[in-house]
């Protein structure tokens, strides 16, 4: 296993250090590419270590630091049981890996390239006032569907484009407000069952199919709908507000974690600190 890793460490420093240095004695011009190169692959690195920092995948990224670590020690010293026992997880660990934690890996990836686009083409004010305005819509309608016992399922996207949820479910595609919203959950209404997404500042489709949840930590006493809100929040970066149907409480959903029974301050809060202090005041400190 260490005979092995210091093999592709050595062709890896021969192919591309040794090359790189050959080249920039012949062309001195190639020290730009280098730099460009080198600072490409420090600024994905650091970005995908933020990016896994904020999920429950990094505990396993320093577990596996520590597996690796371990590895290498038994191969050096000739713990050849060892060493073969770790180097067979190591193997297989990374296909586990993948599958276990495919939600968080494609998150981040998705997150990756979308998150400081709005800042860089400077429209970053314009969209924190509509999104605030949107927040105020929400909590809205939430309130006034709650206090008739009206069940409601409102999926906010963030930097993840839900393309797939959406194509589930009827093309809106109108303005956000707030008696509209109340309108489509009415049980009158052919698109009360399923799911409205927000995209922007739109309406953009309702009677979405969600995928509902197998998380056993969820209560039982909690349906479909709050099932379906942890499902999608956990696939994506969505925030998802649900009205119970049964008791008219308020509830939200993000990161696959359910927070039931909001009070309309706390969903305010809520909204306006993940959809936007997060998004905004956070990314100017990076």
């Amino acid at each position: 296993m260490l005979d092995s890793l210091l093999t592709r460490f050595t062709d890896f420093y021969n192919v591309n250090i040794l090359s790189y240095l050959e080249l920039l004695h012949e062309n001195p011009y190639r020290l730009i590419t280098l730099i460009i190169d080198i600072v490409l692959v420090l600024f994905l690195t650091i970005k995908m270590v933020q990016v896994l920092r904020k999920t429950r995948a990094w505990q396993l990224v320093k577990g596996l630091s520590l597996l690796i670590l371990i590895t290498l020690l038994s191969g050096f010293f000739g713990l050849r049981i060892l060493n073969s026992i770790l180097a067979s997880l190591m193997t297989y660990g990374v296909i586990v890996i993948i599958i276990i934690f495919q939600p968080e890996l494609r998150r981040g990836l998705e997150q990756l390239g979308t998150r400081k686009l709005s800042k860089f083409f400077g429209i970053e004010k314009d969209i924190k006032i509509k999104t605030k305005e949107k927040i105020y819509k929400v909590v809205n309608a939430a309130v006034t569907l709650a206090s008739t016992k009206t069940g409601a399922l409102i999926v906010i996207e963030r930097d993840i484009n839900l393309k797939d949820i959406i194509e589930t479910g009827i093309l809106v595609d109108a303005e956000i407000s707030s008696q509209l919203l109340v309108n489509v959950f009415q049980n009158s209404t052919p698109l009360h069952d399923g799911a409205v997404v927000l995209s922007g500042n739109k309406i953009k489709a309702a009677a979405c199919m969600l995928p509902i949840s197998n998380d056993q930590n969820i209560s039982k006493g909690l349906g479909a709908r709050h099932r379906s809100a942890s499902g999608i929040s956990k696939e994506s970066d969505c925030i998802v507000v649900v009205v119970s149907e049964e008791t008219g409480k308020i509830s939200i959903a993000k990161e696959g974690t359910l927070i039931v029974d909001v009070t309309e301050d706390a969903l305010k809060q809520i909204l306006i600190k993940n959809l936007i202090i997060k998004r905004f005041e956070e990314e100017e400190e990076n």
